[in-house]
């Protein structure tokens, strides 16, 4: 039986692991931040529309440049954004994939601050850039004179933040990302995955674009807007920026049906956005039932929560999955990641989080002990 080995793959991807989460089928899922709530009705029937009307001409090619639905995105971003300023693509992934295409490459180098969305450094080796991974503090906070002082020290091509971090959860201030773009040459890519689900007075980087031809804003309508299974993400930036991603697109890379689909859920995001708070609640109940239960959380401004376990976080995550609530083992030591789901999803958790966790009350981390547990080998190992 032949295997990738026997196969003249590239050096640089033997022994490496295509990134992923489990697929289990179990009663409660928690482990990928999806929206728990199903689409809408009203939502179900726009989209089943606006499919239904592109398939006579699906022999021909679609728009190549997603003008109309890039309009759509323009309009709900807000901030004196237009069509210009945003791109579209099959998730936030393909939107960074050609970013690197376009900035960086072999001889090019990308900095991220970990631990964070694991799905960078691949994306980075997927594309011959050197991958260069620094450090969060202890907290997994980010202060501007430590993301300036690795930026002088590496001088990257690109900079990766997380705001609100994956797997943390934690915003960041504009002002560290402010402190970033005035010290880096290079492109700056704010991924902004979760920012729907951010706490009252959280800003978003979309606030600085006037300001940094530099910046880039990723988003997605994976998550707040429930539309994992459309995949779809996009950009904003400068429209220079998107002229770049131009050059490196695969042509008509968003298909008609995708183009459809995406527009009808926009113009209808007063129904999908509808769950947020909801989300926000289930969030919130987490981080306060765990805190006073004496387990250590990370601050939340996204759709899950980080929570300390034993030492061995792998033995916690076997014992929720036999009271058949799966959540996310993410490769940082002694801690796991849970989804703010339904309310009955979240009873779920908290029921065998008393069971599981009752014995395990974590001390505070300590600097160097959060050093070692995300270290820049085990995160490029684990998927986020």
């Amino acid at each position: 039986m032949t295997t990738i080995d026997d196969l003249p793959i590239r050096d640089d991807l033997r022994g490496k692991s295509p990134y992923g989460a489990p697929q289990l089928n179990v009663p409660v899922q928690l482990n990928t931040n999806e929206n728990s709530y199903p689409v809408p009705d009203d939502v179900v029937e726009a989209i089943g529309k606006a499919v239904q009307a592109e398939l006579r001409d699906l022999n021909r090619y679609p728009d190549r440049d997603a003008i109309a639905l890039r309009n759509e995105l323009a309009g709900y971003l807000g901030h004196g954004l237009t069509t210009a300023n945003v791109w579209a693509a099959n998730g936030s992934n393909e939107v960074q994939q050609q970013l690197l295409q376009a900035f960086g490459g072999p001889g090019r180098s990308a900095l991220g601050f970990g631990p964070s969305y694991s799905m960078h450094p691949l994306l980075a080796q997927g594309t011959g850039t050197r991958w260069i991974g620094a450090l969060r503090d202890p907290d997994f906070g980010l202060r501007p004179e430590a993301a300036v002082a690795e930026i002088e020290k590496h001088d990257p091509d690109l900079v990766f933040v997380c705001s609100p971090n994956n797997p943390t959860g934690t915003a960041l201030d504009p002002a560290v990302i402010d402190a970033i773009l005035n010290r880096a040459r290079g492109m700056v890519i704010v991924d902004e995955a979760y920012t729907e689900f951010s706490r009252p007075g959280t800003a978003s980087a979309l606030t600085l674009l006037p300001h940094h031809p530099r910046l880039v804003v990723s988003r997605t309508m994976s998550k707040a807007f429930g539309f994992a299974g459309g995949r779809l993400g996009y950009l904003a930036a400068d429209p220079a920026v998107v002229d770049a991603v131009q050059l490196v697109r695969l042509p008509y890379h968003l298909s008609a049906i995708s183009q459809a689909a995406a527009r009808a859920a926009v113009v209808h995001r007063a129904s999908l956005l509808a769950t947020v708070e909801a989300i926000k609640e289930q969030r919130d109940r987490i981080v306060q039932v765990l805190r006073g239960r004496g387990v250590q959380v990370a601050d939340s401004d996204a759709n899950f929560v980080l929570f300390a376990t034993g030492p061995d976080q792998k033995v916690d995550w076997q014992a929720f999955l036999d009271r058949g609530v799966l959540i996310r083992d993410v490769g940082l030591t002694g801690w796991l990641r849970v989804t703010a789901g339904t309310g009955d999803e979240t009873t779920a958790f908290l029921n065998a989080a008393e069971e599981i966790l009752s014995g395990e009350r974590s001390e505070p981390i300590g600097r160097s002990a959060a050093n070692a547990a995300h270290s820049p080998e085990e995160r490029s190992e684990e998927g986020l």
